[in-house]
């Protein structure tokens, strides 16, 4: 009798199982499950959870990964605005916003399946943005004239405007992850890069040679200023000499032998400051002033 009912009780609770298994499905934190009605999308299931459906062949479950995708487009060649070619590589993070529009677009539900019509529009966005922007945009010596940040954020615009009207998809992020030159133009981009560093060369050359200039202008009055001022103190100099002279020709004035004598004391100490042997007429001035010094000495 016990194993009777143990019997009744297991095949209930398989039975049980088989319901739920049958009527009921789970949706996880990090998907959408989309519940078609004979291959009709009639539910969107966003919040995970119990939920419940009719069994196989008349619901069906879809389950799509909501969380951001990372896609790479193809290393392509572009033209800029001024016909240089570029490589160029851009890589993207979307998310599914429009659930329902996404499976119109994508009945597979995998990324997979939303790779080639993101690529197409990558590619498309892409070309026509740089094709917008020159050569220097993307590579020069400037650092300032790169414009990398403007450019993504152009494409990025362009993108998910389309991605999300037409499949439901919200591009989150955009990128550009590798930037190459054809082996057509490299020696073009190196020749002109050579240029562009010449002109800074003879930039610097010129603002150099006019910081010379500058400097030796100030130099060049700070000098005069020096000589003027040093010209104004000698003639200030020689003023007062003058004065000074002209009050002891005042004096010689009055005593006239005075001058003569100092004259003829200062020639003598001239004359005889070295020693040497004079022969001399005694009478011949200055000289008339050693006559009789040898007697007196003796």
């Amino acid at each position: 009798m016990r194993s009777n009912k143990l019997t009744v009780t297991v095949g209930v609770i398989l039975v049980a199982i088989f319901f739920l298994l049958l009527f009921t499905f789970q949706v996880r934190q990090t998907e959408v499950v989309v519940v078609t009605t004979f291959d009709k999308p009639t539910r969107f299931v966003q919040e995970p959870g119990l939920g419940i459906k009719w069994p196989y062949p008349i619901q069906k479950l879809y389950h799509f990964d909501k969380r951001i995708q990372n896609f790479e487009d193809d290393f392509e060649e572009t033209y800029t605005s001024d016909n240089f070619n570029l490589l160029a590589m851009v890589y993207v993070g979307w998310t599914i916003k429009d659930p329902q529009q996404f499976f119109n677009s994508f009945p597979a539900g995998t990324p997979e399946a939303a790779q080639p019509a993101l690529k197409g529009l990558i590619r498309s966005s892409k070309n026509a943005v740089m094709g917008q922007h020159t050569f220097a945009d993307f590579i020069s010596t400037d650092p300032k004239q790169l414009k990398f940040v403007q450019i993504e954020k152009e494409i990025l615009d362009d993108i998910r405007a389309q991605a999300l009207q037409k499949y439901g998809i919200n591009v989150e992020f955009l990128g550009i992850k590798k930037l190459g030159l054809p082996e057509s133009v490299t020696q073009k981009v190196f020749d002109r890069m050579t240029a562009e560093r010449q002109r800074e060369v003879e930039k610097l050359k010129a603002q150099g040679d006019g910081e010379a200039i500058r400097i030796k202008s100030a130099a060049d009055r700070d000098r005069d200023t020096l000589l003027a001022d040093a010209d104004a103190k000698a003639t200030a100099i020689r003023g007062q000499a003058d004065a000074e002279a002209a009050k002891s020709f005042e004096v010689f004035k009055d005593h006239p032998e005075l001058a003569v004598l100092l004259l003829k004391l200062n020639s003598l100490e001239t004359t005889l400051k070295d020693r040497s042997t004079l022969i001399l007429d005694e009478r011949t001035p200055p000289f008339d002033l050693l006559r009789g010094v040898n007697s007196t000495n003796r």
